[in-house]
């Protein structure tokens, strides 16, 4: 997509489609993964797709979606505010949100470990209620390790090819293990469904909000429980399952541990391309991953 946007343009959107926004200052925020960020004012963010051509489908579901799970969540998040719909000026559909202030834990990485442990599983906790049937599935999350086998395994090959993988022998018998633990048979729970370190911000060490919800969608709660691994640093798990209110059973866990390997080999592949300046890349997301694979390797006797 590779879409040149600037504050002057933003500015014009919002007096074409909701212009009492339009005298709010505006100024770049942030460019993810989907998504570039523009402060509007104060309290809000426009957030308008520049890569990716899921970016469309994925604002649209946030907006029709987020509000709808977002009032009982216990830190603050992203909540659709205003959509805005493609035009000759912009092709793609964008929206309002509100801001959420903190850093990125890629950047700024948790360090208070007890406080963020229960304000994760708070967070989980309490997403994680039984979803309607017509809610969204996932892209590639939310189901049984075994579903993602081919891409794990395209991971973990590219991974070792590149030199990243010390003992490709443990990562399997990690993967291998999520693989054969028991399905989730409980009902589709909502999920984030891309809790890592660059979407949990973080205030003096503590996490302080929950960000992009493009994934949002139902399935098995093992999908979120991964985050546990990825984004607290050691210690962090135990204490995260010690105050987390829902289902997690050793199976639970068990699958868990593989989302939480494929989302580390994942971010070990990115940071390694952002080191090397490969399209993609972002430097500050391998720390984090080789941090949660050392973790998980560990589990397996």
């Amino acid at each position: 997509m590779g879409l040149e946007v600037d504050a002057g343009m933003v500015r014009e959107l919002l007096r074409e489609q909701h212009p009492d926004l339009a005298d709010l200052p505006v100024s770049f925020g942030a460019r993810g993964w989907d998504n570039q960020m523009w402060r509007l004012g104060e309290e809000l963010v426009v957030r308008m797709p520049w890569a990716t051509d899921s970016a469309d489908l994925l604002l649209r579901k946030e907006f029709a979606w987020v509000p709808r799970v977002a009032a009982e969540l216990p830190l603050p998040v992203p909540v659709p505010q205003r959509l805005g719909e493609p035009s000759e000026r912009f092709p793609h559909p964008w929206i309002v949100t509100t801001w959420v202030a903190g850093v990125a834990a890629d950047r700024a990485p948790v360090t208070r470990v007890a406080q963020s442990a229960c304000a994760l599983a708070d967070f989980v906790s309490v997403l994680h209620r039984v979803a309607p049937g017509n809610a969204p599935t996932g892209r590639g999350r939310g189901g049984p390790p075994r579903e993602y086998a081919e891409g794990f395994a395209r991971q973990l090959d590219e991974a070792v090819e590149r030199g990243l993988i010390a003992d490709p022998a443990a990562v399997q018998a990690v993967w291998d293990d999520a693989v054969a633990a028991p399905e989730w048979e409980g009902p589709p729970v909502w999920l984030h469904g891309d809790l890592h370190p660059a979407n949990v911000l973080t205030d003096a060490g503590t996490i302080c909000g929950i960000i992009d919800f493009g994934d949002l969608c139902a399935g098995d709660p093992a999908c979120d429980l991964a985050a546990a691994w990825i984004v607290l640093p050691d210690g962090g798990v135990d204490l995260f399952y010690d105050a987390y209110r829902q289902v997690a059973d050793s199976a639970t866990r068990r699958r868990a541990r593989g989302n939480a390997l494929g989302r580390a080999l994942a971010g070990i592949l990115i940071g390694d391309a952002g080191v090397h300046g490969r399209p993609g890349g972002k430097p500050t997301w391998g720390p984090p991953g080789h941090a949660a694979l050392r973790r998980l390797i560990e589990t397996i006797e």
